[in-house]
């Protein structure tokens, strides 16, 4: 019975450590994706690992561009160790008023929700790391705080382990 009721109060704790984006429907000001992430965004961050420990710093320029219900984000990353990278997603604003997104190195597709201030983005990304490849969950909570900042958190998984957290600060210019 011990084992039983700690399951049932183990699974009530998973069901409430993932609240949906709902919650944020009265939110404001209110997240438009195609308004706030159109033109030329900066973002700094950071990658945590389980400990908390600080592992690598970013900064990224972000040339988004709209046409109709499909827009691009061409997403070029300077890292701390010196290294570069580029992601370009596409995003497609769906009927239901969530988005599905693309990218080379995301396998299959994320799927947007916005409501209120807040997005939620749901996606695998192929990680690379040591010369191999993982596939890795993340979960992403947006936040606009204003009509020029937004702020993010992801949180990393794989096999539903927690490998670390990215914390994201956007400035629109």
């Amino acid at each position: 019975m011990k084992l039983v009721m700690a399951a049932a109060f183990t699974l009530g704790l998973a069901g409430c450590a993932s609240p949906g984006v709902e919650q944020y429907r009265s939110e404001q000001p209110a997240l438009d994706m195609k308004t706030y992430l159109n033109g030329t965004l900066d973002a700094w961050g950071m990658f945590q690992g389980r400990s908390g420990e600080v592992k690598k710093r970013f900064h990224v320029v972000i040339d988004a561009q709209w046409t109709g219900d499909t827009g691009v984000l061409d997403e070029n990353f300077k890292w701390s160790d010196g290294t570069t990278s580029r992601r370009v997603w596409t995003l497609t604003k769906q009927a239901d008023g969530t988005f599905r997104g693309r990218a080379d190195d995301v396998v299959g597709e994320a799927i947007g929700e916005v409501a209120g201030n807040s997005l939620r983005w749901r996606y695998v990304l192929a990680l690379p790391v040591d010369g191999k490849v993982y596939h890795v969950n993340f979960d992403d909570w947006m936040y606009l705080m204003d009509d020029k900042v937004m702020m993010n958190r992801s949180y990393m998984s794989k096999w539903g382990f927690n490998l670390g957290e990215v914390t994201l600060t956007f400035v629109k210019r």
